[in-house]
């Protein structure tokens, strides 16, 4: 009888669950900001249909597509639904998984709560003003925190400084 590799059985097992369970599609966080508290048809009309798709419906884009991956200047990312400041460029690194990933926001801006929509709990990230989904932390990211904010480059636009 032949061995299937664990891999192929951790693959088979999570295919099996998966086809079983079916977690419903999850929205964005609230907004902290009553002004922001915008319906649907309002954050269509602001953002493109890709970003209102990772920014309200939290979807992920795919990995490097982003053209801020590649951005290294100086300057602010802030959140593409409502411009919150939410990254110095100083904390960006090169994660190589394919998003902009930051090893800390700047103070107050984003709120986290665990996600379990791909059956293991992960710390999911959103803007604290308007609560669009920006991405997952992860605790494999460089000193001095630790930390790997994965961002989806299409929740950010860049401000460069002046």
């Amino acid at each position: 009888m032949a061995q299937w590799p664990r891999r192929s059985l951790l693959q088979a097992a999570a295919a099996v669950f998966g086809s079983l369970f079916r977690p419903k599609a999850a929205l964005a966080a609230s907004a902290a900001d009553p002004a922001w508290q915008l319906s649907d048809k309002q954050w269509r009309e602001r953002l493109s249909p890709e970003a209102f798709r990772v920014l309200r419906q939290e979807g992920t884009e795919p990995p490097f597509s982003s053209p801020l991956n590649n951005e290294k200047r100086p300057g602010t990312f802030v959140c593409a639904g409502c411009q919150q400041p939410l990254f110095a460029s100083s904390t960006k690194f090169d994660s190589g998984t394919g998003w902009p990933s930051f090893w800390q926001p700047l103070p107050d801006a984003i709120d986290t709560q665990v996600d379990f929509r791909l059956i293991i709990p992960r710390t999911e990230y959103h803007c604290r003003r308007c609560g669009g989904h920006q991405g997952h932390v992860f605790n494999d990211g460089p000193r001095p925190t630790g930390q790997r904010y994965c961002n989806n480059g299409v929740a950010l636009a860049f401000v460069p400084d002046a």
